[in-house]
């Protein structure tokens, strides 16, 4: 096998807080693969995060907790466990913790995300 198969032998991700007002993971961000990105969001009990838009596509992946999810001007939406949002690159995004424990999901966004991606909407 090649060089290309062996494991990552970098340090763990760690979780840093953000401006957005939840906590992020990055699991998958290096220039080297552009395609795509994956991070873990974790929003608080009580939490709603920024208005924003990226200019990539992102999908979510709802791994545990409960969310009310804003796209655009639609109607707002109950998210849980198991539940996947598609959001087109440009919409504007938020995304609340109605639950009593975290909000944890995944951040899929293809291409890769970087921080010129993000536009606050507040």
């Amino acid at each position: 096998m090649g060089d290309e198969h062996k494991p990552d032998e970098r340090r763990a991700p760690r979780e840093f807080w953000t401006d957005e007002r939840c906590y992020i993971t990055e699991l998958l961000n290096d220039p080297a693969q552009p395609d795509v990105s994956v991070a873990r969001a974790r929003v608080e009990p009580g939490v709603t995060t920024q208005r924003h838009t990226l200019t990539v596509l992102e999908w979510y992946v709802v791994e545990s907790g409960r969310g009310r999810m804003r796209l655009g001007d639609g109607p707002a939406f109950e998210l849980g466990p198991g539940d996947t949002v598609r959001i087109p690159a440009h919409c504007e995004q938020q995304i609340s913790n109605i639950g009593d424990d975290d909000l944890l999901f995944l951040c899929v966004c293809v291409p890769r995300f970087d921080s010129s991606c993000y536009q606050s909407c507040e």
